[in-house]
């Protein structure tokens, strides 16, 4: 019995004995690693972050378009025939109802002196015959029918007369006529093009924009455009609109109309055009790397009392590097733009920068 004691005895003293010795170097261990936890805890990661405020937001719609003169029209003969005289320079300016070009009539002019012979020969005899009916030495029977032939005359005459008028094409419009495609003694036909005239006193500007825009423009409203190599913004003014969208492209024919004489613009000329639909100034906009896209939506970091705080956003126009918040935000929130990645909801973060 006293052995056993004596053995518990020699134990406990042992176990006091390392306790003593060991105890110091786990605490101190303990200690070492909850500081280190807590340093990592309390560490703060660096970030740049945007102050929200209001902003004056365009919606622009950007889309091609051709540029096209005020008019144009191909010049073409009525009639076949061979070109006996051509009467304008290419690149020259021309007056409404000039001649431009003369068809051989030599055959019409023929036919029209002979017309016009008939009817002065009748118009004599139904003047002679109307006397005579007033006097009643001739039936009505016979008067009328003189008449009748004396209108029937006319008629011809005045065909033939149509018809020489289709051999001498004149200048529809005051303008500009292009090169010509024919030369003096050139056989024509209906199909032939002889010049093309443009009236370029004001230019216009055809294009077309999506679909979903079609409520939001209408006539009157203003646009700019550039052409290709040129920073020049030119200004027209939509004055007519297509009542039907192109089943085939899903879009809206617009035309618009230059309200200044721009004289380095050519017809047929491509063009950047950019429409502004409406302007928002008090829109919120944030750069674009600040959001976080989820499967229900898209969030953003907000900075508040050093801690990240997620927050829902919804998202409306789009530029390069910034987009609109349409709801979510308000005015003075801070929107963190920088280490997105490494942020989860309540770390604590410290901002280095504003941008």
């Amino acid at each position: 019995m006293n052995k056993r004691i004596k053995t518990i005895a020699v134990s406990a003293v042992i176990l006091i004995l390392l306790l003593i010795i060991f105890l110091p170097k786990i605490l101190s261990s303990e200690s070492s690693s909850q500081n280190i936890q807590g340093g990592r805890m309390n560490m703060q990661i660096p970030v740049t972050a945007h102050i929200v405020a209001y902003e004056k937001l365009s919606d622009i719609v950007n889309t091609t378009g051709t540029i096209l003169a005020n008019e144009e029209v191909e010049l073409r003969s009525e009639t076949s025939g061979k070109i006996v005289q051509i009467l304008f320079k290419e690149g020259a300016y021309v007056k409404e109802g000039d001649l431009l070009v003369k068809i051989n009539d030599a055959d019409l002019q023929a036919q029209l002196r002979k017309a016009e012979s008939k009817v002065k020969l009748i118009s004599d005899r139904e003047a002679r015959q109307r006397q005579l009916a007033q006097s009643q030495m001739i039936s009505q029977e016979d008067y009328e029918s003189t008449l009748n032939d004396l209108e029937a005359s006319k008629a011809e005459y005045d065909l033939i007369k149509a018809q020489i008028d289709k051999t001498e094409i004149r200048a529809p419009f005051n303008g500009v006529i292009g090169l010509r495609e024919v030369s003096e003694g050139s056989f024509v036909t209906t199909s032939n093009v002889i010049a093309r005239l443009q009236n370029l006193s004001n230019m216009k500007v055809d294009f077309a924009i999506p679909q979903k825009y079609a409520s939001q423009v209408k006539i009157g409203d203003e646009l700019g455009f550039r052409l290709s190599g040129n920073d020049f913004l030119y200004k027209a003014k939509i004055y007519a609109i297509e009542p039907k969208i192109d089943p085939s492209t899903r879009t809206l024919r617009l035309r618009a109309i230059c309200t200044t004489n721009y004289k380095d613009l050519f017809s047929g000329a491509f063009a950047n055009v950019e429409l502004n639909l409406k302007e928002n100034d008090n829109a919120i906009i944030i750069p674009t790397v600040s959001i976080v896209p989820e499967l229900k939506g898209q969030l953003v970091y907000l900075f508040k009392n050093g801690v990240a705080t997620p927050q829902r956003v919804d998202l409306g126009l789009r530029e390069d590097k910034r987009v609109q918040v349409t709801s979510g935000l308000a005015e003075g929130d801070t929107v963190i733009t920088s280490g997105i990645l490494q942020i989860r909801p309540g770390a604590q973060v410290k901002i280095t920068e504003f941008n």
